[in-house]
């Protein structure tokens, strides 16, 4: 190895985790910070754990319960159309004819 190219190696680099969990192993740096480690990471825990960065996880919780609010006053489709079908079964009239029995809106009755 040539001399005064290659940076100071430390065989004893402290490394230091956001959760709290120090180790030592060999790096060209004194101290390292790192946010995620080998006892915090959801790999290794199979824990989820979230980093958020510029409150990313926050607005998203915040929309998806919006959401939410706004789902417990909304009706959904089935209900929408049932109330369509009950409100035009009010307007059809049942017509006899000599083949049976036809449905006609009071529109067309009215017409005749």
């Amino acid at each position: 190895m040539k001399k005064g190219i290659h940076p100071v190696y430390y065989s004893n680099a402290k490394v230091i985790c956001a959760c709290g969990s120090t180790f030592t192993t060999g790096s060209t740096q004194e101290e390292i910070k790192t946010e995620l480690c080998s006892s915090c990471h959801p790999f290794y825990t199979g824990k989820q754990k979230l980093v958020d960065s510029a409150r990313r996880v926050e607005k998203f919780k915040a929309k998806v319960g919006a959401q939410k609010e706004i789902a417990k006053t909304r009706k959904g489709k089935k209900v929408k159309r049932a109330a369509q079908a009950k409100a035009r079964a009010k307007k059809e009239v049942k017509v006899k004819a000599d083949s049976g029995v036809k449905k006609v809106s009071k529109k067309k009755a009215n017409k005749k």
